[in-house]
C-alpha cells in the first residue's frame, strides 16, 4: 500500500508562483509513475501532468504546459508540480496520484491518490 500527502497549495495572485509536494511512504517509490491532478468545482477531475519512475518521460496537460513543471526526487519519495504563471482558472484541488503502469493520462489508471491541496488563484 502507498501513501501520498501533498502540501504546499494556498492563494496566490495571477502571474504568481506555487510548488506542490506529494511525499509516499510504502511500495517503494521509484517504481511507480506519478502523476497530478486537478478538480474544480462542479468539474471532472483532470489530468495536469505524469512522470515516469526514472524521470525519463514527462508529459502534461496542454493547458499547463510551458508553465508547469513535473519532477521527483526518488530518495526523497517526493514529486513536485512547480507552477508558474498561474491564472485563475488553475484554481483547483491538486492531487497526485501513483501507478504502476507507463506514466498514464487517465484517473482510472492510478492505483493509489492523496488527499488533495487547495490551490486558489485570485485575479
Amino acid at each position: 500500500q502507498v501513501q501520498l500527502l501533498e502540501s504546499g497549495g494556498g492563494l496566490v495572485q495571477t502571474g504568481g508562483s506555487l510548488r506542490l509536494s506529494c511525499a509516499a511512504s510504502g511500495h517503494p517509490f521509484s517504481t511507480y509513475s506519478m502523476g497530478w491532478f486537478r478538480q474544480a468545482p462542479g468539474n471532472e477531475r483532470e489530468f495536469v501532468a505524469t512522470i515516469s519512475p526514472n524521470s525519463t518521460y514527462k508529459y502534461y496537460a496542454d493547458s499547463v504546459k510551458g508553465r508547469f513543471t513535473i519532477s521527483r526526487d526518488n530518495a526523497k519519495n517526493t514529486v513536485y508540480l512547480q507552477m508558474n504563471y498561474l491564472k485563475p482558472e488553475d484554481t483547483a484541488v491538486y492531487y497526485c496520484a501513483g501507478s504502476l503502469r507507463p506514466p498514464p493520462r487517465y484517473a482510472g489508471e492510478y492505483d493509489h491518490w492523496g488527499q488533495g491541496t487547495q490551490v486558489t488563484i485570485s485575479s
